[in-house]
């Protein structure tokens, strides 16, 4: 059975691409990824506040400095056989073009660059917001060699033209989406705390849908992430358009050895339906090659509403 699939110019063994998560942190757990079946691993995100001392954070006080992590990607490379991308969320321009060098340097097989701005300026258009992103892979682009992708957030007022935007400016794969983790308040202590929400199988609609739509319209490559728990999943996403499928949530909750039993499920389905390879399955039933390309737009929202019967 090939599972075989390309991303970022790496050919990999399978679609299966462990996510930044924490599980990363420990090179034992890289290791074990390796044996597991992942067929690349994402680091988790060196972030600006890691690097200096942004938001009164103290880069001593973080759980990853940013030596460590170059350190961790350098005895990473000589541990694993499997590429390691590196990830990196900034918000200053000479901060994202800095640590992608020395990303490279260190020698991260790819970056993947984690776009999180929540801009709160009433002042600030979205167009300036937009151009702002972009701006950030151009320049990255230019910094460095190793292929470059993309991990963005959904809300942009035409994510349709963004991601053509992307593409142009070099994104190598553009990976869909960023799962942003939102405040909340503790009303016994009285005050706004981080809450860490773990994804469930309905959280991988949205970015299914959008690789549906992209298929075969950019250049770049397409990674499915947020709410890949089964094969079934995995197989939705690769009849989408993926190239891969980014897993995070499923191996906090049962370990690194389930990448193990996904693959196994996915090359049962295979035989099944007597398919031989990923590469006939991809793209199949994205907007480009479905029967009825509306199914992805607004006739599905009608046909979903006309349809529903509530439970008796």
């Amino acid at each position: 059975m090939n599972l075989t699939t390309t991303y970022l110019g790496l050919k990999l063994r399978t679609p299966l691409v462990p996510s930044a998560s924490p599980l990363s942190l420990e090179l034992d757990n890289v290791k074990k990824m390796e044996d597991a079946g992942a067929a690349a691993v994402v680091f988790h995100s060196l972030f600006e506040e890691q690097i200096g001392r942004e938001c009164g954070v103290s880069a001593s006080n973080s759980r990853t400095d940013p030596d460590t992590y170059l350190e961790h990607i350098a005895s990473a490379k000589r541990c694993v056989s499997i590429p390691i991308i590196a990830s990196l969320n900034c918000s200053k321009l000479d901060n994202w073009v800095s640590f992608a060098r020395q990303i490279q340097q260190a020698g991260a097989d790819a970056l993947e660059l984690n776009i999180y701005q929540i801009p709160t300026d009433m002042e600030l258009s979205g167009a300036v917001v937009e151009q702002d992103c972009i701006e950030i892979v151009k320049w990255v682009r230019a910094a460095i060699t190793i292929p470059l992708a993309v991990k963005l957030s959904p809300f942009f007022s035409n994510f349709a033209n963004m991601a053509g935007r992307f593409d142009a400016a070099g994104a190598g794969s553009l990976v869909l989406f960023n799962r942003f983790y939102q405040p909340d308040i503790d009303l016994e202590k009285i005050d706004v705390t981080p809450n860490v929400t773990l994804s469930s199988p309905i959280d991988m609609r949205l970015p299914l849908r959008w690789i549906g739509i992209l298929y075969g319209r950019v250049r770049a490559n397409l990674a499915g992430t947020s709410g890949i728990h089964r094969s079934s999943d995995v197989i939705k996403m690769m009849m989408a358009g993926a190239d891969v499928t980014m897993l995070c949530t499923i191996l906090l909750r049962h370990g690194i050895d389930h990448i193990r039993t996904i693959e196994k499920d996915i090359v049962a389905f295979m035989e099944h339906h007597q398919y031989a390879s990923l590469n006939e399955i991809k793209g199949v039933l994205s907007q480009k090659n479905c029967a009825d390309p509306g199914k992805y737009e607004r006739a599905q929202y009608v046909h979903a509403l006309s349809t529903y019967k509530p439970p008796s």
